[in-house]
C-alpha cells in the first residue's frame, strides 16, 4: 500500500507546475492540455507499477481541482472523447465472436469481445478511486460532469460509465447507518445544517431541537467518506399524524413523551451529494430506520411523512384551466365575499402563481381551502408523465409503497411553503401490510394508493 505522504508531496509539487503552466483564472493552455493527455494515457496504461500509477492519478486529480470551469470541461471532454473503446478492436472482436457462435470457441470469443468493449475511461476512473479522498473526488467530479452535460451531450458516454462505477461503489451493502445526535462531532453537525434541503436549519438551537429526546436523525455514510452524510432523514416521535411543520419545528414547544409515542413522522429527507444523482438509496434508508425505530420503540405502529409538494404551483401555473375546474359555484360565492370576483380576477392569478400574501387574509384563506385542496388531490393522483407522478417527492414515496393518506391545509405557512404548494403538505403513510402490493401496482400500471378522503377530493 502506498504511503499517503508520497501522494501529498507529489500533489504539492504539481500545484506549482499547474500555477505556472495554466492561463489566467486557471484555464489550461494548449501545452497543459497536451500534458494532461499524456498523463491520462500513462494512467490508463498503468505505466510504472501501482505506486507510480497512483501518484500519477493524484497529480491529475490535483490538476483538475486547480482548473476553472472551462478547464474542467476541457479535461472531461478529453477523457470522454479520446479514451473510449477502440472501434477497430471492437469490430475485429465482434467479427471473431460471430464466427465462433455455436462452436467451443464461443465463450473465449465472448470474453475477448467484452475486453475490447471495456474503455480506458474505466481504468482512469478506477485509478482516481484509489487515491486518498478519491471517492469524494469522483463524486464531486460527477457533479461537474452533470452540470456540463446539460449543454454538452458528448459527455454522456463518460457519465454512463462514471454512474455505473458509483452505483457499484455506493451499493447499499457498503453503506453504514448511523444516528446523528447533539453529541456527534461538530463537523458532522455543520454538514447537517449545510445539507438540509427541505426545512432550513436557522440556528444551533433549531438543530438541537431537531436532535432532542423526541426526535431522531439517521444518515447513511460510506466508509471512504466517513464524515460526509450521503442522505439523512429527520424523524419526530408523536402520538398522531403531524399536520403542521411550524408546530413540528417549534423550538419552544415541550418535548413529546416518547413513552406514549405511537407514530413516527419522517418530516425531512435530504440527499447531500449532487454527484450521486441517480444512485438510489433513500428507500433503503427508510427501511433501515423503520427497523431501528421498531426495535427501540415497540409501541410505534404508524410510519408516515409530513411532506412538501414542490411541483404543485409550477404545475398550476401551466394548467390554470384544469385547476379552475376544482372551483364550484359555492366556492365562487365565498371567494366573491373575500374579494375575488371570478376566475379572471388578478388577485386569484397571484394566489395560483404562489404569491404568499393571501395567507394573511383569514377570510380569503378559508374561501380558498376547499378548491385548492381539490386541485392538490388532482395533481397528486392524476398529473403524470410516463405513468409516473409529476411531483418528485410523490414519485419517491409512492414508488416505495406509501399511500397518499391526508392533505393538510396551511401546513407550511413559510414563504417557501406558500410559494411552492399554497402551504399544503401531504402525509404519505407506510403500511407494512400494503407496501409490497403498492409497489407492484405502481411499477406495473402507475396505480396510486390513496385514502378515501383524498380520492373524494380528486373527484371534485
Amino acid at each position: 500500500m502506498m504511503a499517503p505522504g508520497l501522494v501529498s508531496r507529489s500533489l504539492s509539487k504539481v500545484r506549482e507546475i499547474v500555477a505556472s503552466a495554466a492561463g489566467r483564472n486557471g484555464e489550461p493552455t494548449e501545452k497543459q492540455l497536451e500534458r494532461i493527455r499524456r498523463q491520462l494515457r500513462e494512467c490508463a496504461e498503468s505505466r510504472g507499477g501501482e505506486v507510480s500509477t497512483r501518484l500519477r492519478a493524484g497529480r491529475l486529480a490535483d490538476t483538475y481541482l486547480k482548473l476553472d470551469e472551462a478547464g474542467r470541461h476541457a479535461f472531461l471532454r478529453i477523457i470522454a472523447l479520446e479514451f473510449g473503446p477502440d472501434p477497430k478492436r471492437v469490430a475485429k472482436a465482434h467479427e471473431a465472436y460471430q464466427a465462433a457462435v455455436g462452436t467451443p470457441r464461443q465463450w473465449d470469443a465472448e470474453a475477448l469481445l467484452r475486453a475490447a468493449m471495456r474503455s480506458s475511461r474505466i481504468r482512469i476512473l478506477t485509478q482516481f478511486n484509489a487515491i486518498p479522498q478519491g471517492v469524494k473526488f469522483l463524486v464531486d467530479l460527477r457533479a461537474d460532469l452533470l452540470r456540463f452535460l446539460e449543454h454538452d451531450k458528448e459527455l454522456k458516454s463518460l457519465d454512463r460509465e462514471l454512474d455505473a462505477r458509483l452505483t457499484a461503489w455506493f451499493d447499499v451493502g457498503f453503506l453504514e447507518l448511523a444516528r446523528v445526535t447533539w453529541n456527534s462531532p461538530a463537523a458532522l453537525l455543520e454538514k447537517i445544517v449545510q445539507y438540509e434541503a427541505v426545512h432550513e436549519i436557522r440556528s444551533w438551537k433549531d438543530l438541537k431541537n431537531r436532535l432532542g429526546s423526541d426526535r431522531r436523525c439517521y444518515a447513511f455514510f460510506h466508509p471512504r467518506m466517513p464524515q460526509e452524510p450521503l442522505i439523512f432523514v429527520e424523524v419526530a416521535l408523536l402520538d398522531d399524524l403531524a399536520d403542521n411543520v411550524q408546530k413540528l419545528l417549534d423550538e419552544n414547544a415541550p418535548a413529546a413523551d416518547t413513552e406514549r409515542a405511537n407514530t413516527a413522522i419522517f418530516y425531512s429527507i435530504s440527499a447531500t451529494q449532487d454527484g450521486l444523482r441517480g444512485v438510489s438509496f433513500g428507500n433503503f434508508l427508510l427501511k433501515r430506520v423503520v427497523d431501528d425505530l421498531q426495535r427501540d420503540f415497540p409501541r410505534i405502529k404508524t410510519f408516515a411523512t409530513l411532506s412538501p409538494i414542490p411541483g404543485l404551483v409550477r404545475w398550476a401555473a401551466k394548467n390554470t384551466k384544469e385547476v379552475l375546474t376544482a372551483f364550484n359555484e359555492n366556492d365562487w360565492k365565498r371567494l366573491a365575499a373575500a374579494g375575488i370576483e371570478g376566475p379572471d380576477s388578478p388577485r386569484l392569478a397571484q394566489v395560483l402563481s404562489g404569491d404568499p400574501t393571501w395567507a394573511e387574509d383569514a377570510a380569503l384563506a378559508r374561501a380558498l381551502r376547499d378548491p385548492l385542496l381539490r386541485a392538490t388531490a388532482a395533481y397528486l393522483l392524476e398529473a403524470k408523465r410516463d405513468k409516473l407522478p409529476l411531483d418528485s417527492v410523490a414519485r419517491f414515496h409512492l414508488g416505495n409503497g406509501a399511500r397518499v393518506e391526508r392533505l393538510n391545509w396551511l401546513a407550511d405557512s413559510s414563504e417557501k411553503g406558500l410559494g411552492q404548494s399554497w402551504g399544503v403538505m401531504v402525509n404519505y403513510l407506510y403500511d407494512p401490510d400494503r407496501i409490497v402490493d403498492n409497489v407492484e401496482a405502481f411499477v406495473d400500471a402507475g396505480s396510486i394508493d390513496a385514502a378515501a378522503g383524498v380520492k373524494r377530493l380528486a373527484r371534485r
